[in-house]
């Protein structure tokens, strides 16, 4: 009965880890569910099939000093656009992908109740990232908080100085890491391994293959100690009766 009751804990386990395959965050400008958007923008439109992003919010996404967040990405100069192509990649990614629910956690903060942490990202992804972005310019390290923000949009701190990106982020890895306080990890996986998430992409999304890889391993390591304790309980208990 006991080995019944451990299964069917683990069954209910699982229906409920794939939920989060295809899911949107709880955050300022998610959809409540996933969809199909067929008009989404620009470097927005991969999602198009099945986005947590509406069409107004892949716009916005591409513009400077957009309205989705009043981040500037000018703070230190203006911005290349080998570099700026990324950031935009990047917002599109954190808005629109359906496919990041292994890796949300709930936060407290005014504008969102739900973040993404230690996304693995594909090295190919960072790593162009970063070299597109090596000679442009910034003042912080963590992009996530401490800017002056007196001015409606996010301007260095008074005490900060703007220097060239390596001085801040000496590694593709530091930049990935450090940027978004711990939304991603740098990987040293490439596109074709289907264990790091894919900010560039055409075609099918790539991403819910790695999403389900992450949630079935998890799901395997959540259900292993109730199954083995029951087990070593029952072992234990025909020892004693033996």
């Amino acid at each position: 009965m006991w080995l019944v009751v451990a299964l069917l804990f683990a069954l209910s386990s699982g229906a409920m880890s794939l939920d989060k395959l295809n899911m949107c965050m709880d955050a300022k400008h998610h959809k409540v569910e996933p969809g199909p958007e067929g008009k989404l923008y620009d470097q927005c439109k991969p999602w198009k099939d099945n986005a947590c992003c509406t069409a107004n919010t892949s716009a916005g996404a591409h513009d400077d000093n957009s309205y989705l967040y009043n981040f500037n990405w000018n703070h230190c100069g203006t911005m290349s656009q080998q570099c700026k192509k990324h950031f935009i990649q990047d917002t599109c990614f954190y808005e629109c992908s359906p496919h990041l629910g292994p890796w949300i956690q709930k936060v407290d903060q005014s504008w969102r109740k739900e973040r993404i942490l230690n996304v693995p990202l594909c090295k190919d992804d960072c790593e162009s990232w970063w070299n597109d972005c090596q000679n442009d310019l910034t003042c912080k390290t963590d992009w996530h908080t401490g800017w002056d923000w007196s001015s409606g949009v996010n301007k260095c701190p008074e005490v900060s100085k703007c220097m060239k990106w390596i001085e801040f982020f000496p590694t593709p890895k530091d930049m990935c890491e450090k940027i978004w306080s711990n939304s991603y990890i740098y990987t040293n996986l490439n596109k074709t391994s289907g264990r790091c998430m894919q900010m560039w992409f055409t075609g099918a999304n790539p991403n819910k293959k790695v999403a389900e890889y992450y949630i079935q391993n998890a799901q395997q390591r959540h259900n292993f100690a109730p199954i083995t304790l029951f087990l070593l309980t029952v072992s234990t208990f025909f020892v004693i009766m033996v």
